[in-house]
């Protein structure tokens, strides 16, 4: 049959034909012109081949945003405290289907390439988007996202219902200079925990899109990072389209200053792997249209792009007729179903983690809990994060907990305090008072009745201030005052300032930018930048320059703490809502100053609880807390993160056990700051970080949860045959292994568990986690019944990076399998042992990478131009740093000489060989010096006395040197054969 009698007038256009030669005819009918302006997230129409404009990007990590109204769930920290996956992926599937009812009503602005999961591995609780991502494990990480993954993307064999776009890749753990610092990752951090929870949402959840990171990886922009193409595409094989992040091609530039103009980085970029740039327009075509020119980027280049992303738009049927594509007919009645909210419920129920119960204080009882005092600014209030939705509705845990205590009672009952101050402002050079109209205008007055504001503090230095009366909060523009907020929400939270102690009674206003505010004579108020103002004056001791008032008296009119004592004395039950406001004190762009609460926060829970020991904490947080006051003294603490819609159901479902609390941490939470390391360190291994390398006391261990019933662990077992030499479990390491355990609620009612299994290895080549995760079930069972949970492991999953061979590795020897509720309270042990390798000696003559080192101090991994491989230098040049290279087989050959392949940028840059230890004797020094630059590389030899054995090679840099590869041998030659 042909073209002409179906109505098909392009090959594109034929849904018979194989889906990659459609998209090739159809790219190949692009102009020149037109696959630059593709290239692009806005992809335009064309008319003349009937193809649509296009958006990619629209942000879903917990719900379609920014579009309208939509189903919430909690936030992704929160959906990782489940351990559910088949809860993540009936979410995703909501999501999909929510977006194509956004997508129906204007499919040129709202795509279905939906931005989510992130996959970041979180190793540091300090982290601004602790909130956005799911902890800090990558076998639970790679599980919950990749089960996302299926629910976003749909089963259809052809169709995509949308699209999900995994982000960051890579190394994306730090807010602060995160458009200009790299994140130092050495092959086994790199191999062992950031890949692997990326690699299954690609390999087993077949994620369509990919988004790159801020940061650099090893000194080279993640847009430019050669894993792209190597790993994703080429070892696990993604299908779909990577797409920067927003502005960040042109960070190259601005912010990396790696080139200087921006033709060389889009040009590169591209050929590295991004097919679709999120930034600005007309630089990007522009800079496109000049590699073209100039011959640094060919054609075949966008056409390789283009072919990812086109071919991703034609699985989600836009190019076929809608009879054919299943997702085409969903519609507005997807939108806000009671399906969804009743999953939204559910997701808000089983995030929330039990810290503590002691003598069984929760469940509440309604009919006998007596008189509750509900305290604290969370009590009454849903907070929504940056990537939040437009929530539907919102059910806070105050009118959530009146609901429980119905009847005539239930307010006399149910009495809330919210614990804040209510606060007058006035202008300390001439006394005149704030005053807000009601249309929101600020003016300071000598007459009038003052304006009383409530202010809430937010810890370090922040806070927010409403008018109860008008029901805004005051925001600030760069010169102005108003009270027209709606809430504390943007980019820039504008909303919030700091009311700094600066004399006696006197405060120092500024805004969300650090800009003071003043009041002049005539009543106004205005914002001013710093030098001009208030800071000049506070330092000279005068409180007026020129009629204008640089400080502020703050007179409190109701003390909420007092407030909040007296309700709690009155009381037989007191629930204290604390946590952070999800955009003030981190957020993106914005690292957390500190673990703690705030101190008003958690001056709060020490004052109720002194005058009522029945009182409980709820935690609402979008990270780990440090709250070990609270911990030794409070009897019941539960942890929630901002969960939606349902927030307070969910709450209320718990504390008076209409629902068993299960949920799981899916972070270490650390007893103080001081027991983590540099924020910016991605050496989890050597630094100590997360539950697999932390040998601290833990406030919280990594899986940690309560429940209402006990469940009790019996009969761990395997398949696998014991082994008559070895009287234990063994198998090899390409089998698989089938685990068992019983598990019994032995309590009263029905309840869930989380049931995780970890493994321990036993002697190692390398430093090996303390455990790690590589089971989890999440299961309900009723009052007495008992049901045995199996796992399925591979071994292979056991592997380390072996970085003598470039290669992943099972090492022989036996490891033990530790079944349990939480990563510290294990019930049951198992050994097994595997046959697998015994990691060989390197060899000397043979060339070594400097990044495959064994061990290293305050050295950090950097970019070499020359080859795709990793350097390391110093950390900083005026302080040395070694690399280790342990068990170097010296008696292969004649080991007389030592050659490196370096780059200097100091006369004092040298490179110093030493054995057995750091601080030995130098056997060999060689004199870098100044070889033109950080990437001059040249290879320098110095000769080495006679050594044999097999030993541990220490190779001290000292200054501005990088080293790539070295050897040990006799005449070695640049181009020996490499070993890694």
């Amino acid at each position: 049959m042909s073209h002409e009698t179906t109505g098909i007038e392009y090959l594109f256009q034929d849904p018979k034909i194989h889906l990659d030669e459609r998209v090739r005819d159809l790219v190949s009918r692009l102009t020149l012109e037109e696959k630059v302006e593709s290239m692009l997230q806005y992809q335009p129409a064309i008319d003349r081949l009937g193809v649509a404009a296009y958006k990619h990007g629209t942000e879903a990590a917990h719900g379609i945003a920014w579009l309208g109204e939509a189903t919430s769930f909690p936030q992704p920290v929160g959906l990782a405290c489940t351990w559910d996956t088949e809860l993540m992926r009936l979410i995703g599937s909501v999501i999909a289907d929510e977006a194509r009812v956004y997508y129906r009503r204007d499919p040129k602005l709202n795509g279905l390439t939906l931005w989510a999961p992130t996959v970041d591995m979180e190793r540091d609780p300090r982290w601004g988007r602790n909130e956005e991502a799911y902890g800090e494990d990558p076998y639970l990480t790679g599980e919950l996202s990749k089960e996302l993954v299926k629910g976003i993307q749909g089963d259809h064999p052809v169709y995509l219902k949308a699209v999900a776009t995994l982000k960051h890749f890579l190394g994306n753990n730090n807010e602060v200079d995160r458009g200009i610092g790299s994140s130092s990752i050495d092959p086994r951090n790199l191999r062992e925990y950031y890949l692997r929870a990326f690699e299954k949402p690609f390999t087993e959840g077949g994620a369509q899109s990919m988004m790159t990171s801020y940061n650099l990886i090893n000194g080279t922009p993640a847009t430019l990072y050669h894993g792209v193409n190597d790993i994703v595409r080429g070892e696990w094989g993604m299908d779909g389209f990577v797409v920067s992040d927003a502005g960040d091609v042109m960070g190259i530039v601005n912010d990396h200053q790696y080139y200087d103009s921006h033709t060389p980085g889009v040009a590169e970029s591209i050929r590295a792997g991004i097919d679709s740039i999120t930034d600005d327009a007309e630089l990007s075509k522009q800079a496109i249209r000049e590699a073209l020119a100039q011959g640094t980027l060919q054609e075949e280049d966008l056409d390789r792009a283009l072919f990812h992303t086109f071919r991703v738009r034609f699985r989600l049927g836009e190019f076929d007729p809608a009879a054919d594509n299943p997702y085409a007919s969903i519609g507005e009645e997807a939108l806000l179903t009671e399906q969804a909210r009743e999953l939204s419920l559910r997701a808000a129920r089983e995030q929330i983690v039990l810290l503590k119960n002691e003598h069984e204080l929760l469940p509440l009882n309604p009919a006998r809990c007596g008189k509750v005092a509900v305290i604290g600014t969370h009590g009454n209030e849903v907070y929504r994060d940056w990537y939040s939705g437009t929530l539907p509705y919102r059910v806070t845990p105050l009118e959530a907990i009146r609901a429980k205590l119905e009847g005539e009672d239930a307010k006399e009952r149910v009495v809330y305090r919210d614990g804040k101050k209510r606060v007058i402002l006035t202008a300390v050079n001439d006394g005149a008072k704030l005053t807000v109209d009601s249309s929101g205008e600020m003016r300071l007055s000598q007459d009038g009745e003052p304006t009383v504001l409530t202010m809430t503090d937010w810890g370090y230095g922040s806070v927010t201030l409403h008018d109860e009366h008008l029901g805004t909060y005051v925001t600030s523009d760069e010169e102005t005052l108003r009270v027209t907020a709606d809430e504390a929400y943007g980019w820039y939270v504008k909303e919030v300032f700091g009311l700094t102690p600066v004399g006696q009674g006197e405060h120092l206003w500024t805004t969300w930018n650090g800009k003071p505010v003043i009041a002049r004579t005539e009543g106004s108020l205005k914002v001013v930048e710093a030098e001009k103002s208030a800071l000049n004056a506070v330092e000279s001791n005068a409180s007026t320059v020129l009629g204008q008032s640089h400080t502020f008296q703050v007179e409190t009119v109701s003390d909420g703490l007092a407030e909040a004592i007296a309700a709690a004395q009155a009381a037989d039950t007191a629930i204290v809502f604390v946590g952070n406001h999800p955009l003030i004190n981190g957020k993106e762009e914005n690292d957390r100053p500190g673990l703690e609460l705030a101190a008003s926060q958690q001056r709060l829970i020490e004052e109720v609880y002194r005058v009522n020991p029945n009182t409980i904490v709820v935690l609402t947080g979008s990270y780990p807390f440090a709250i070990p006051w609270v911990q030794e003294h409070i009897p019941a603490i539960v942890y929630t993160s901002h969960a939606g819609q349902e927030h307070g159901t969910a709450i209320a479902d718990v504390l008076f056990g209409d629902y068993a609390p299960a949920g799981r941490l899916n972070m270490t939470w650390v007893q103080s700051e001081d027991q983590l390391g540099d924020i910016k360190d991605y050496d989890i291994i050597r630094g100590g970080r997360t539950y697999q390398y932390f040998e601290g006391e833990s406030l919280y261990p990594f899986g940690h949860g309560l429940t209402y019933s006990p469940f009790e662990y019996n009969d761990l077992r395997t398949d696998a045959p014991k082994d008559s030499v070895k009287s234990i479990a063994a198998l090899d390491a390409v089998d698989t292994l089938q685990v068992w355990v019983e598990v019994t609620n032995r309590g009263v009612a029905a309840g869930e568990e989380v049931v995780q299994l970890y493994v321990r290895p036993g002697a190692s080549r390398v430093k090996r986690p303390l455990k790690t995760l590589c089971g989890f079930q999440r299961i309900r069972l009723d009052a007495g019944e008992t049901r045995t949970v199996s796992f399925t492991i591979r071994m292979k999953d056991w592997a380390i990076w072996d970085v003598t061979r470039d290669c992943y590795c099972v090492e022989t020897g036996e490891y033990t399998l530790l079944a349990g509720a939480s990563s510290a309270d294990i019930r049951l042990e198992h050994p097994v042992y595997v046959r697998g390798e015994v990691i060989p000696p390197r060899q000397a003559g043979r060339s070594i990478r400097a990044e495959n080192f064994d061990n290293c101090s305050d050295i950090v991994l950097d970019e070499s131009k020359e080859q795709r491989e990793a350097c390391v230098r110093p950390r900083t040049p005026q302080r040395s740093g070694w690399i280790a290279f342990h068990g170097v087989d010296m008696d292969t050959v004649s080991v007389v000489e030592l050659q490196c392949r370096v780059s200097g940028n100091s006369s004092d840059a040298t490179i110093e060989l030493r054995l057995d230890a750091p601080d030995s004797e130098a056997v060999a020094r060689v004199n870098v010096g100044n070889t033109g630059g950080a990437q001059a590389w040249v290879t320098l030899s110095e000769a080495v006395h006679s050594v044999s054995g097999t030993r541990d090679v220490y190779l001290l840099l000292s200054g501005e040197v990088r080293l790539a590869h070295f050897t040990l041998g006799a005449n070695a030659t640049e181009d020996s054969g490499f070993q890694a």
